[in-house]
């Protein structure tokens, strides 16, 4: 449903929902450029320490990733790392709201906050000890719920968004774990998705929504640098949760508070496009969804030829281009949204059939044939 046209019914009294958001000006500028020194930069250095001090600690709790059907890696590696990340996220985030640097909406702040942490807390019981399947999917509709649910009420919006705000959260949570599968893919995700929220959230004067985007992001930047190129830790569901309620947390909290969806959802739509076709290619093809696999697009480019790191990049340049083309056909008028909406879908679309472009173009270069 646009939020071009007021509906009260749905949404709070006296909220603009004709606006969509300009371009930050300088004030706005300045206030973005001093919430990364104050919560981006402490996330990305605790992020980059932290590890330093938990791998020892997993090693010796046997927290370890072994080799399956969907894994990309050969050997044994340390997982839960995310461990480190959700530390630093959380800290930021909650330094940033205990120091006042959220003056407003703190109930807003304190709900992302809150789903960001039972979502890593969730991983963690996952990593370290095991929760069954049907265990792990109430946890996240409870928390998605919960969140929703007091969003609800401290913005006084229509209770109707109950169930879609439950399920986007408890959906977004597993779509970055199953996405969590190659070297770098969820810390360059986290970094750019992050900064893309949070300049929307400057765009939209809520600087709850700057601060926790420049938290994730630097929490996720200060990962890659473990992960990247030989892999010697993984985030394990620990980080990947976070990854995925935070950014869930933040995109529902965002919805309800009246952001347009062009904000909100172009920088998850590579994730929620390749689980979505991934697990609909399966189901057709008469396989048991809930095994283990290795058929995301993704993970077939890194078949293809690619690298981990290629893949990861392909995965991010995506998110971001869609994101930018989607916020300037927002801000330019009606017929550039459509046309910018119909550049969004075409790009999602080369993106999925883009592990099959390059096999046949590795197949003729094999074969010799012409091109």
């Amino acid at each position: 449903m646009s939020a071009a046209v007021p509906l009260p019914v749905l949404w709070p009294a006296g909220l603009d929902l004709t606006d969509p958001g300009a371009a930050p000006d300088p004030e706005e500028l300045r206030r973005l450029g001093e919430l990364a020194l104050t919560v981006g930069a402490p996330a990305l250095v605790l992020s980059l320490v932290l590890p330093l001090v938990v791998k020892p600690l997993l090693a010796r709790w046997g927290v370890l990733d072994v080799p399956n059907e969907r894994s990309s890696h050969q050997r044994t590696v340390v997982r839960g790392m995310g461990l480190a990340v959700a530390v630093a996220v959380l800290l930021a985030y909650g330094g940033a709201l205990l120091a006042g640097a959220v003056e407003v909406d703190r109930s807003v702040a304190l709900v992302v906050l809150a789903v960001a942490g039972l979502c890593a807390a969730l991983g963690w019981v996952e990593d370290y000890r095991g929760v069954s399947v049907r265990g792990r999917l109430a946890a996240q509709l409870g928390i998605g719920l919960a969140a929703t649910g007091v969003l609800v009420a401290v913005l006084g919006t229509s209770v109707w968004w109950l169930p879609v705000g439950t399920l986007a959260i408890a959906a977004y949570v597993n779509m970055a774990n199953f996405m969590d599968g190659i070297n770098g893919i969820s810390g360059l995700h986290g970094l750019a998705a992050g900064l893309l929220y949070a300049w929307a959230g400057a765009s939209n004067d809520l600087t709850w929504m700057v601060a926790a985007g420049l938290a994730v992001a630097g929490g996720f930047a200060g990962f890659l640098p473990w992960n990247l190129g030989r892999g010697t830790v993984f985030l394990g569901d620990v980080g990947s949760y976070l990854l995925g309620g935070s950014l869930a947390g933040i995109a529902v909290a965002a919805f309800l508070s009246g952001v347009y969806v062009e904000y909100l959802l172009p920088p998850l739509a590579v994730y929620v496009a390749d689980t979505a076709v991934t697990l609909l290619r399966r189901v057709r093809a008469g396989e048991d969804w809930s095994r283990p696999h290795r058929s995301h697009v993704y993970q077939r480019l890194t078949d293809a030829g690619l690298s981990h790191v290629g893949s990861s990049l392909v995965v991010t340049a995506v998110t971001v281009l869609v994101s930018v083309v989607s916020v300037l056909g927002l801000r330019t008028g009606p017929t550039a949204t459509v046309l910018a909406g119909a550049f969004v879908l075409a790009v999602l679309g080369l993106y999925l059939v883009l592990p099959e472009l390059l096999a046949r173009r590795g197949a003729r270069r094999r074969t010799g044939a012409p091109r």
